[in-house]
């Protein structure tokens, strides 16, 4: 029988890059790491790990091993619900949505679980989860079908906004149609959908300016340079202000949703439950729904 604490001692030593960090994250002596992990390997009766000038590696057995060390972790952690959450949680989230707004919550998620390490990576790049190594994302929008387990958080919104020096240049749009002839500002060469009545339509904007963010479309809006889609936990403070304007408000954008995603699997980590709680509670109640737009 494989114990346990070995197989976590394992996945803390790849995941921590060698034995001094691990033995720092659980909190244990580095020779109690090394001897759990020399037990471990005679027991299997294979080299998981090998030393390298970087810290430490996984041999091919040691790598497919610990696929399957992750996968009974989690079992065990999915079947016992009493103790602290430990562990190391990786998440990804989109830098705008991220920064101002589940940064935190991140913070009071730490709190609440003392011996739960959480690594937050605030990026607008579309990450891999298994490939990469996260355990959960935090994503805004349209889900594509895909492997990953996806559960929706809340409903996000957003419009269309520009600054009112624009419009007195160049006029306010009034419907879709009339979008093409204006300058977009995008996150890509992607298709805004506008709701006409219950259809939803699709327009191919055209435009100069591209950046991979929310906020820096919120600048380039201010500047008077053009329409954005935006979120609105971006642009509302701006709106109130008079900075920018609702366009084609007659054709609203989609409501999409607020997702948290994980790799698949029938066992749900303890911390990726954990995780998945603190944002229902934060984001799903009609009192503190955040309102974000597809393009965030």
């Amino acid at each position: 029988m494989l114990d346990v604490e070995d197989l976590r001692t394992f996945i803390e030593v790849v995941d921590a890059g060698g034995l001094t960090p691990a033995a720092h994250r659980l909190g244990l002596s580095k020779s109690i790491v090394s001897r759990r992990l020399a037990r471990l390997e005679s027991e299997l009766g294979a080299q998981l790990l090998v030393r390298t000038t970087r810290g430490i590696g996984l041999t091919e057995a040691g790598a497919t091993f610990r696929e399957h060390a992750a996968e009974i972790d989690a079992a065990r952690e999915a079947i016992s619900p009493e103790g602290d959450v430990r562990g190391r949680l990786r998440i990804s989230a989109p830098l705008s949505f991220g920064v101002t707004q589940l940064a935190p919550v991140l913070a009071e998620l730490a709190s609440r679980h003392p011996k739960l390490q959480v690594h937050a990576s605030y990026s607008d790049r579309f990450v891999d989860l298994v490939s990469e190594g996260f355990d959960a994302a935090v994503r805004l929008g349209y889900l594509p079908d895909s492997s990953l387990v996806a559960r929706r958080i809340a409903p996000i919104r957003g419009k269309l906004v520009a600054s009112p020096a624009y419009i007195a240049a160049r006029g306010a749009p009034r419907s879709p149609d009339e979008l093409i002839h204006h300058e977009a500002l995008m996150q890509g060469p992607r298709d805004w959908r506008l709701l006409n009545g219950d259809k939803v339509i699709s327009v191919h904007p055209q435009g100069r300016f591209l950046a991979d963010n929310g906020q820096a479309l919120v600048a380039a809006a201010l500047a008077g340079l053009g329409i954005a889609m935006l979120p609105d936990f971006l642009t509302d403070p701006h709106v109130a202000t008079g900075a920018l304007v609702p366009v084609v408000a007659d054709y609203p954008v989609p409501e999409a949703g607020l997702f948290v995603v994980r790799p698949p699997g029938d066992c749900v980590p303890r911390k990726v439950r954990v995780l998945t709680d603190i944002l229902i509670e934060t984001f799903s109640s009609a009192a503190n729904r955040v309102s974000i737009a597809v393009s965030a």
